[in-house]
């Protein structure tokens, strides 16, 4: 195969092709590498880049200059599946190196066309692009260093350029957890001990625990990752065990009401308790607390859960019961937070949403890790009425950003509310991997 590099600084990669693996791979005639400057395929003395159009600062490289680069590097390869490099490019990631490696084996050449100064002509991409790649949310001086990496990834992913094919089938990213921990010699360094289980000769409990530990690894710093892939039910239960319990609890005192928005109570309604313990349910909720001081309101919820949880409605729906017999009912805030230490060890971290914009101790939907990093359970709370009254949202210790769509109007239901932001949070989101 061959991979053509085009480069304001050639030189750069002079060094780069002679390392390890790449270098390794040009010998075995795996590959062969034709790097060449852009300014090869200019008139001596000329410039390859021009001022952009209108009043932005900086220089692109000219629509003419790659034109003539391409046209005669595939002249002497044949056609190529070329790439780009730019913020706006797709994130670079296992599936598009997985792409990018398959169909440049299949077509026989790679071209890489990493930029420098402002990039590239816009319709220089419109016309030759086949992937224009991003390895991240920031810039740098150039697209040397990106294709660098690209082409390090894509390389591992060639037949006969890495040796053992089973250390590119367990890549991290390439399955749905990242890599587990390795050691090797020393069995104890810096008071640190290589785990027993790893020594013990025990290939199936070598397994479990390397799983388990992947699975933790990956939970906790690649979330995104995992709950986008297409899991088997043992990766589930798997990557549950390395999420910390969490609970919910639809608060119906120290609410706000009326058009003044006064802290006070709000009645519970039979179509709450049943949607959000659905929601609950689905989204592995430990348990679901309705929290009301009211009197007559306990009597009520507490008759509605006795027949579920106790009564004939065990048989009369099934799939009913599995989701109302989670559900606990509770007079105020503190008492949750008792039960759920009684049952855990320790307090729960509080999660409050709310759809005002809080200014403090605010968190996304993708800071999974900043809650979860101290493995304490999770409760979120959740305000009926306009909302949580300012007492509790300060006992919080995070504040997820409001539910939000584009457009003006934000009142949704809790019962709505709870399932968006369930899934928001724990759900499992499939994206298709090539």
């Amino acid at each position: 195969m061959n991979i053509t590099i085009l480069s304001v600084f050639p030189a750069i990669y002079d060094r780069f092709l002679e390392t390890s693996l790449v270098r390794r791979a040009r010998e075995a005639g795996v590959v062969n590498y034709d790097v060449d400057a852009y300014s090869s395929f200019v008139q001596p003395g000329s410039r390859i880049d021009a001022p952009t159009f209108g009043h932005g600062a900086g220089m692109l490289i000219k629509p003419k200059v790659v034109q003539e680069a391409i046209e005669n590097k595939e002249q002497v390869h044949g056609k190529a599946f070329k790439v780009f490099f730019s913020p706006h490019g797709k994130p670079l990631n296992q599936a598009l190196l997985r792409k990018i490696a398959k169909k440049s084996k299949e077509i026989g050449h790679l071209m890489l066309l990493p930029a420098r100064y402002e990039g590239m002509d816009a319709r220089v991409e419109d016309e030759y692009a086949d992937e224009i790649v991003s390895v991240g949310d920031f810039v740098l001086m150039g697209g040397d260093i990106p294709a660098m990496m690209l082409l390090e990834g894509a390389l591992r992913l060639i037949p006969g350029v890495v040796g053992k094919k089973a250390s590119v089938e367990h890549d991290s990213f390439t399955g749905t957890f990242v890599d587990h921990p390795e050691y090797t010699e020393p069995v104890i360094w810096k008071d640190k001990e290589v785990p027993p289980i790893i020594r013990s000769g025990n290939h199936a409990a070598m397994q479990e625990w390397r799983l388990e530990n992947a699975a933790q690894r990956s939970v906790k710093n690649h979330f995104d990752w995992v709950r986008s892939a297409k899991m088997t039910q043992q990766e589930v239960k798997i990557a549950k065990k390395a999420i910390p319990t969490h609970y919910v609890a639809l608060m119906h005192g120290q609410v706000l009401v009326g058009p003044e928005a006064k802290e006070g109570t709000t009645s519970v309604t039979s179509i709450d308790i049943h949607d959000v313990a659905r929601s609950s349910k689905t989204f592995g909720i430990e348990q679901f607390f309705i929290v009301t001081p009211l009197g007559d309101q306990q009597r009520i919820v507490q008759k509605l859960l006795d027949f579920w949880q106790e009564g004939i409605g065990i048989t009369y729906n099934p799939e009913r019961y599995l989701a109302l017999k989670d559900v606990r009912l509770a007079s105020h805030l503190d008492e949750v937070i008792e039960k759920i230490e009684k049952k855990e060890g320790q307090k729960p971290l509080i999660v409050t949403t709310s759809a005002r914009d809080w200014k403090e101790k605010t968190i996304t939907f993708h800071d999974q890790a900043a809650v979860w990093d101290s493995g304490r359970p999770v409760l979120f709370l959740f305000g009926t009425g306009q909302g949580m009254s300012d007492d509790l949202m300060n006992r919080s210790d995070f504040v997820l950003l409001p539910v939000v769509g584009f457009s003006t109007f934000n009142h949704l239901s809790v019962r709505s509310a709870v399932a968006i932001i369930l899934d928001r949070w724990i759900g499992i989101n499939r994206k298709k991997r090539d």
